[in-house]
């Protein structure tokens, strides 16, 4: 008697885990347009600098960040999924470009995913930690105060606009 293996569908937990693998997979191979299919068409992301973005403003970021990276390396850990939720924490290594300087940036990811796709993307990380090494000097003096916070934040919205106008 021959046995015929049986392909099963994955447990929405693995399915999530696949997901959060692949989009770090193709983050650090900086493959944006991978990393854009794996966002649901109503998707949003916030993080410490970008804080609030659309689906189209998320997928325009990756895109930025990536064309624009001379030496991105990301690597995810701890992935954890329950349910329609996951979890990371994930790190990257890069030379911010504005000044120059080395960044060892330490990322916790949390997902909600909807139609096997990620539907819900919040990145926190110590930002005062991030701009002592981005910003040098300056970060170490005022990385925690709103001032820096704020430049920072209308820098990168600022630079989002140009480049999504860009597109258009």
């Amino acid at each position: 008697m021959s046995v015929i293996a049986a392909s099963f569908p994955l447990s929405p937990t693995t399915m999530h885990e696949a997901i959060i693998r692949d989009f770090y997979t193709a983050f650090n191979r900086k493959d944006y347009a991978a990393m854009q299919a794996l966002y649901h068409p109503q998707a949003t992301f916030y993080d410490p600098v970008f804080q609030q973005l659309d689906a189209a403003e998320v997928k325009a970021m990756w895109q930025m960040l990536l064309t624009s990276s001379r030496d991105l390396a990301v690597e995810a850990h701890t992935i954890q999924t329950t349910g329609d939720r996951g979890s990371c924490t994930w790190e990257a290594h890069y030379t911010f470009s504005k000044t120059g300087r080395p960044v060892h940036n330490i990322v916790h990811a949390t997902f909600e995913f909807r139609d096997g796709k990620i539907y819900r993307h919040t990145d926190r990380f110590n930002f005062w930690r991030w701009s002592r090494q981005a910003l040098g000097g300056a970060g170490w003096l005022l990385g925690w105060s709103p001032i820096v916070r704020n430049k920072v934040r209308q820098t990168a919205r600022r630079g989002l606009d140009a480049f999504l106008a860009a597109r258009r």
